[in-house]
C-alpha cells in the first residue's frame, strides 16, 4: 500500500484502521516524501515485542528509538492516529497510550505514505 500525493501539513492527523495478520512478525508505516526520505518509520515487531521508530535521510537510517509498549496483538484488528506537529509526530495507539518521535528533517508537508508487512489497512483518513 503506497501513496504518493499525500498532502499532509503540520496539524493533520491520520487515522489509519486495519487487520494484523495472525502469521506476521510485524507490520510498518512511512511517512515522509518517499521511500529513501522517511520522516517517520513505525514498525511494530511482534518477535521483539517492541515498536521501533525511525526516520531516513537519503536512504540512510537514522538513530532508532524503541518503544516497550506493544498493546495489540497478531489477528487483531486496530486503529493508529497519526499526529503530525510541527516538531514531532504523536501516534495515538489502541489504548491511549502515545508513541512520540521528532521530526528530525523539520518537514512541513507529507507527500508519501506507505504500510508493509502484516497489516490490511481496511480505511484511512487525513
Amino acid at each position: 500500500f503506497e501513496i504518493f500525493n499525500l498532502d499532509m501539513k503540520a496539524g493533520d492527523s491520520l487515522k489509519i484502521k486495519g487487520r494484523i495478520s495472525e502469521d506476521t512478525d510485524g507490520f510498518v508505516v512511512n511517512l515522509g516524501h518517499s521511500s529513501s526520505d522517511l520522516a517517520l518509520h513505525f514498525n511494530p515487531r511482534f518477535n521483539e515485542s517492541v515498536i521501533v521508530c525511525n526516520s531516513k535521510c537519503s536512504k540512510a537510517w537514522q538513530q532508532e528509538h524503541r518503544d516497550n509498549h506493544l498493546c495489540f496483538s497478531k489477528g487483531s484488528t486496530i486503529k493508529l492516529i497519526i499526529e503530525f506537529l510541527a516538531d514531532k509526530f504523536q501516534v495515538k495507539l489502541p489504548d491511549g497510550h502515545e508513541v512520540e518521535f521528532p521530526n528530525r528533517h523539520c518537514y512541513d508537508k507529507i507527500t508519501y505514505m506507505s504500510v508493509k508487512g502484516g497489516f490490511r489497512v481496511t480505511s484511512f483518513k487525513l
